[in-house]
């Protein structure tokens, strides 16, 4: 009886335990690609029960209700799932183990994993971008980047420059490409950074070359902020609220420092109008020889200014949909008083993506933006410089000038008004700013997990109106009339890509493939008009009245619909590419592109650019077993990109006609001009590039190196035929750029509550010209300031004399080796420049100038500091740059007029007598032209070492808590810059500084709340 009634209790139990199993089906993929992952392992915790996901990410594993289900797979953090009673189907995301490695990088038309790229290709996350508080996007690359080489502008709204990897055109832009879900930009002004979610940077040719006749200066992929699936309603807050601080103001000679210069100078007339200001305006009660004035001007023309950003989202999703909306305000004010001078932004956007069936998503977004933007008169900066601090803002004795009694040089003798408060109060320049971009796209899974066809079609509006009003008024000697400028641009773009996709995996072989095609048309149209003496005269407080309709003249010169970059034409693209990523085990990896362009801008309408990349995970062998090093991978491309950005001039010689006196008749006769441009195609650019990544001690230390070549070939430049007088442009230019570039950061977690990270990255950068033809050289710049393309010389460098120190005395004079002659006829004294004397000839000539230096920096790096504890965050960077010259032209503007002020260095250290200086000539040296010919006494280095952002936050309640997780967050933005340039700052884009905006230190406060 026992043993039956055990032998049931067994049964019936065994029953429950087999009636309580259930089967369990679904997906393993990852949680960033929605990717499939075949070979995921799937374990029963505490059971020996294990399955793995087939090809298409899929499993089927028996369970009972209560099980832990792990799901597991290599470079993935392991999930454990509970199984609940009704459970059938669990679809499971891994996330990345490895964030370095692991990650999904956005390329060209899909996506690629980082451990299987052979292109040299960098991302930087939406945490980094929000550090800086900018309206630019891509001012928050700088020094993140190596190779990527950001020159800031201080100007409200401004957008910095952006070089990669070099100058790769003569006359082309070199910024880059910018693609922007999918769309291209030239610039990314319109973009708020809170709206993006990763910055992918295309460094090589390799990478970029999918795009074609763009991707010359290299590709920026920006891919906007999205919603996610099964995910509640997030709502979050984020702002900040700052001032901007002026520093390394430029030190100008004052009242004292500048009589004294003035009384070396031993000008008779300048030594009169300190005479004139002192009868004006009174004698220094401490000092009867200095006029009682002692004005700063940069004191007076600027002031610390606010800046606020305050953006609001909302995001989420269901199974089927994912949504993310969001509006964004952005306020910057210039630095510059008395006038209008800020910029203010307002974003909305909106992007939506479904799963409206199982084989097919649809999705699209919309983006707004539209700026007003006051402009800076920089004729303020350059006034500042020059206008003497004795001369005051006001003179109540200049009464002849309104509406405003300011006061005017010419009153005391000078040449110019130099006054800068002229210009700020009658000068108002607005823009007007509006963009729009809209993208639908459609994705359908023709075979699951294998092959995809997508269409995305992307529109872009962007409409810029320009209003310059010059209000008319007396400078107490001069009437200025009156005049309003207008300028309106509108663009009208669109492209339209569809491409197939095939993912297929068998065995140890993995492929990935991409076929395309895409079409874009460009249209632009432009109208432009100036009218002077507006009736009635425009003042700031009848903004009504500043029309066109108001002026009672028009200057026909400046009418008109067309200039040289918008021509109110139709450009249509056409082009087809294809995509092959192939790799064996993980371990040996191949890469390739094709990409036909054909457009109607050339005469030669069709350009094809391919590229090739390999690459060997050699920590994936067998025979390799380091210890210390987790993964290290090889990886060489060769590429080709073109560059459409330059003006097609496809000519032939053509007839002129003249006329002549033949007897007593006029004669139209026809001559032939042979000088004609010829510019039949876009510029080529060439790239082999081979890099490393690396990762060490349990992936907490990660390398990546490259070292890039890249030639430009067919460069529009100008050429002066043989015989003929003038120039014509011809496709026969060659560039090279060649540079090393590392990047290496180590993180590490202490404990739960505290971890840290510190990286840096450097990268160098040789820039030579390589062909012009057969001109030995070519000139750019002002004669008075020459700059020269040399071959085996950087693109326009500077070009002059060699300044080897200061005369000293009269013997050294003599014995400089110049001929007697040659001293006589220049009237060197002691206090003149000494120029090198290169070909030794005796005498100083157009022989002996030489390069001088290049506005390209030959090195840049970049370094940051990461630290974490609970809920407190703190981060810093550094950066900077050296190996490159800046022309301080502000000086050398003395060739044209010298009875201005000068900066206090000069003023203080200029030469005085014997051994007093080496470097500066003498008072009356600075008015000689002998001292005025372009020299490296003009040249200075520009290198610099600058704290670029330091941020700390604390985040109050976490997702844990039911009050809203905050986040309060301080940061200083170029709060230090350590350079020895006699300017406001090193950062001057064409390396030529006759006086820039400059560039503030910028403090916020910030407030994230998330609901």
């Amino acid at each position: 009886m026992r043993k039956s009634l055990l032998l049931s209790l067994l049964f019936l139990y065994s029953s429950l335990l087999v009636y309580g199993q259930t089967t369990i089906r679904g997906t393993v993929k990852d949680s960033q690609s929605q990717m499939s992952i075949p070979g995921a392992t799937i374990r029963i915790s505490g059971k020996s029960t294990i399955s793995q996901t087939d090809d298409a990410g899929r499993f089927t594993i028996d369970a009972t209700t209560g099980d832990a289900l792990s799901f597991s797979f290599l470079g993935y953090e392991t999930k454990t799932v509970t199984v609940t009673a009704g459970d059938t189907v669990l679809n499971v995301l891994l996330e990345d183990g490895n964030q370095t490695l692991e990650e999904i990088v956005v390329v060209g038309y899909g996506t690629q994993r980082q451990r299987n790229l052979t292109t040299a290709v960098a991302t930087v996350r939406a945490d980094d971008i929000v550090k800086t508080p900018a309206a630019q996007p891509m001012q928050a690359l700088q020094g993140r980047v190596p190779g990527l080489q950001i020159v800031s502008n201080g100007a409200p709204g401004a957008s910095p420059t952006v070089r990669l990897r070099g100058v790769t055109s003569a006359e082309g832009a070199s910024a880059p490409l910018y693609v922007v879900d999918n769309m291209f930009f030239d610039n990314i002004d319109f973009l708020n950074p809170n709206d993006i979610a990763t910055i992918n940077v295309l460094k090589d040719a390799s990478a970029a070359a999918i795009y074609g006749v763009r991707a010359a200066n290299g590709v920026i992929i920006i891919e906007t902020k999205s919603g996610a699936y099964n995910q509640e309603a997030e709502i979050v807050y984020d702002g900040y609220w700052g001032i901007q601080n002026p520093q390394n103001v430029l030190k100008m000679a004052n009242t004292e420092q500048f009589v004294r210069y003035i009384n070396e100078t031993g000008s008779a007339a300048d030594i009169a109008f300190i005479e004139n200001a002192i009868n004006r305006f009174g004698a220094d009660p401490n000092n009867p020889a200095l006029p009682n004035v002692n004005t700063n001007w940069y004191n007076e023309v600027m002031s610390p200014a606010p800046i606020q950003n305050h953006n609001l989202s909302f995001s989420g999703g269901s199974e089927k949909t994912r949504y993310a909306i969001g509006g964004s305000y952005f306020n910057q004010e210039g630095l510059l008083n008395d006038q209008r001078n800020d910029f203010t932004r307002l974003n909305f956007r909106t992007k939506v993506d479904s799963r409206v069936r199982d084989w097919l998503t649809v999705g699209g977004n919309f983006n707004v933006s539209t700026a007003r933007q006051y402009e800076g008169e920089n004729t303020a900066w350059f006034r500042s410089y020059f206008a003497v601090p004795t001369l005051p803002v006001f003179d109540p004795q200049n009464t002849a000038a309104t509406p405003l009694g300011l006061s005017n040089a010419q009153s005391l003798g000078y040449r110019g008004v130099q006054n800068p408060f002229f210009p700020l109060n009658f000068v108002d320049t607005r823009n007007h700013i509006a963009k729009v971009l809209g993208n639908f796209n459609l994705e359908a899974t023709i075979i699951e997990n294998k092959l995809k066809f997508r269409t995305q079609y992307n529109y872009s509006l962007a409409f810029n109106n320009t209003r310059r009003v010059d209000q008319g008024y007396n400078d107490g000697v001069t009437q200025v009339p009156s005049a309003i400028r207008r300028n309106n641009t509108s663009s009208y773009d669109q492209v339209w890509d569809n491409f197939l996709t095939y993912d297929d995996q068998f065995g140890k072989h993995n492929l990935n493939a991409v076929l395309g095609h895409s079409y874009r048309s460009e249209y632009s149209e432009l109208l432009f008009a100036r009218g002077t003496a507006i009736n009635p005269a425009p003042t700031r407080a009848a903004e009504q009245f500043w029309y066109l309709t108001n002026a009672t003249d028009f200057d026909l010169n400046d009418i008109g619909d067309a200039n040289e970059t918008t021509l109110n034409a139709n450009l249509k693209f056409l082009s087809f590419f294809g995509r092959v990523a192939y790799n064996y085990d993980g371990k040996y990896l191949l890469y390739g592109t094709l990409r036909s362009d054909g457009n109607n801008k050339f005469q030669k309408k069709w350009g094809h650019f391919a590229t090739i990349g390999a690459g060997w995970v050699v920590s994936q062998e067998e025979f390799f077993n380091v210890p210390g090093i987790d993964f290290l991978k090889l990886r060489g491309g060769w590429g080709q990109l073109g560059n459409d950005g330059i003006n097609p001039a496809a000519g032939r010689p053509r007839y002129q006609e003249n006329t002549g006196a033949i007897g007593d008749g006029r004669v139209v006769g026809r001559f032939l001009n042979p000088l004609f441009d010829l510019i039949s195609s876009w510029e080529t650019t060439v790239e082999t590039n081979v890099g490393i990544d690396a990762q060490f001690l349990n992936n907490r230390l990660s390398l990546n190196a490259d070292y890039f070549i890249r030639d430009t070939r067919n460069l529009a430049v100008n050429i002066i035929p043989p015989v003929l007088r003038g120039s014509e442009r011809r496709s026969v230019g060659a560039f090279r750029n060649t540079g090393f570039e590392m990047n290496l950061n180590w993180q590490d977690n202490i404990n739960e509550d505290f971890s840290y990270s510190i990286g840096g990255n450097i990268a160098t950068l040789k820039n030579e010209v390589r062909s012009l033809g057969d001109a030995p050289f070519l000139d750019a710049g002002q004669a008075e300031f020459r700059q020269r393309s040399i071959i085996g010389q950087p693109y326009q460098a500077f070009f002059g004399y060699d300044v080897t120190g200061v005369f000293q005395n009269e013997q050294q004079i003599q014995n400089s080796g110049y001929t007697q002659e040659f001293i006589q006829a220049n009237g060197l004294r002691p206090g003149d420049l000494i120029f090198r004397d290169v070909n030794g000839d005796g005498v100083i000539d157009d022989l002996d100038r030489t390069v001088l230096g290049s506005y390209l920096p030959t090195f840049t790096w970049g370094g940051n500091i990461g630290l974490s504890y609970k809920r407190l965050d703190f981060s810093a960077l550094f950066q900077g740059q050296s190996g490159f010259s800046i022309l301080n032209r502000k000086r050398g503007e003395m060739i044209f007029t010298n009875d201005t002020n000068i900066d206090a260095d000069l003023a203080e250290n200029m030469w005085r007598g014997e051994g007093t200086s080496n470097q500066y000539p003498s008072a009356s040296g600075l008015r000689r032209a002998w001292n005025q010919n372009m020299s490296s006494y003009f040249m200075e280095s520009g290198s610099y070492f600058r704290l670029q952002n330091v941020r700390l936050s604390y985040t109050f309640f976490g997702s844990e808590s039911k009050w809203p997780e905050t986040r309060l967050t301080f940061t200083a933005e170029r709060p230090l810059t350590i350079f020895k340039y006699n300017g406001f700052n090193p950062e001057v884009a064409d390396g030529i500084d006759r006086e820039v905006y400059p560039i503030p230190a910028v403090y916020t406060f910030g407030v994230m709340i998330k609901l």
